[in-house]
């Protein structure tokens, strides 16, 4: 499984040229890939009126997502003490969040947010960078 991160979904919405979709498909290929619900979240709190704010729904409720336990939230906050401890500060929580749900599943995270790659250093993260 992969997680697709926020910061990959929103190269691939702002794709005019066809070529990060391409990329992606390449990626993915065959492999069966999620979201979760803080990406659901960061993409619709970014739509820029109503018309996009509807089809960004539409798009994003017919998606597989990725869940959060009761535990998730925890261990999320434990990478974010332990990076804040080591003098390292992450952008969002809510990378921790996506990153821990990542670890929990035993997926891969693409991304394109140097957040992760701070949270790889200290927790078993499987990551490819999208470029």
């Amino acid at each position: 499984m992969i997680i697709v991160d926020t910061s990959v979904w929103i190269e691939i919405f702002r794709d005019k040229t066809g070529s990060v979709v391409k990329a992606f498909k390449a990626f993915v290929g065959p492999e069966d890939y999620a979201l979760t619900r803080f990406t659901q979240m960061e993409l619709l709190q970014g739509a820029k009126n109503e018309k996009e704010w509807r089809l960004l729904s539409d798009y994003l409720s017919t998606q597989l997502y990725i869940e959060a336990s009761s535990q998730t939230w925890e261990d999320a906050a434990r990478i974010y003490f332990e990076l804040r401890r080591k003098g390292k500060t992450v952008n969002s929580p809510i990378d921790c969040c996506i990153a821990q749900l990542a670890i929990e599943t035993g997926s891969v995270l693409l991304h394109k947010d140097q957040d992760f790659e701070q949270i790889a250093q200290i927790r078993p993260l499987a990551l490819r960078y999208f470029k």
